[in-house]
């Protein structure tokens, strides 16, 4: 099973809109996402193409996380980070939107990042671990290889501490493999 998952909840509709479950426990335990979420963060980015990761918590308090676009649209990716795994330095990424409403699970062992591929975009994540800033981490957004939809000769807006973050290549990680290797998205 793909650790990191595509998640596409069911939408209702009817004259006045629509409504959807967007995280169920027993619903989402059932796809063998068995984490429990214990903070919800929600970023506002102003700008087109603001490049916010790509960043992890390290053990013991690593996150997993449940992303979602609730306003606007982005283009979220994962990237494994994990000793050992075959598919380390590889990335998946898919466009979030409020439109779409997918939702991308990144367990811990990734890193995660998103370019606004519009302006005022909101995101909301779920997290299994409270924010921990000694346990903090992040590569920089440009060492691995990325196809970030950003036109060519434009260079996104990043926090300064996006900018100084760590080559993969110089990055020693303290997550382990568990077996699964990254696959595509489905």
């Amino acid at each position: 099973m793909n650790p990191v998952r595509l998640i596409t909840p069911r939408r209702f509709s009817d004259s006045r809109g629509w409504f959807a479950e967007v995280y169920s426990e027993p619903t989402f335990s059932q796809m063998g996402i068995t984490c429990r979420f214990v903070q919800d963060n929600h970023s506002l980015s102003v700008p087109v193409f603001t490049l916010r990761g790509l960043h992890f918590q390290t053990p013991c308090r690593g996150q997993d996380k449940l992303v979602r676009c609730v306003r606007g649209r982005i283009f979220d990716v994962a990237v494994d980070v994990r000793k050992g795994s075959p598919t380390w330095g590889r990335w998946v990424g898919t466009e979030l939107s409020a439109d779409n409403g997918h939702q991308l699970f990144i367990p811990i062992g990734f890193a995660h990042g998103f370019v606004t591929l519009e302006q005022d975009c909101e995101v909301t994540y779920k997290c299994s671990d409270t924010y921990a800033p000694d346990h903090d981490g992040g590569i920089r957004w440009d060492s691995i290889g990325i196809d970030w939809p950003i036109p060519a000769g434009t260079r996104p807006e990043l926090s300064a501490k996006d900018a100084g973050q760590p080559l993969l290549s110089e990055f020693d990680s303290p997550f382990s493999y568990d077996g699964r290797p990254l696959a595509p998205l489905l």
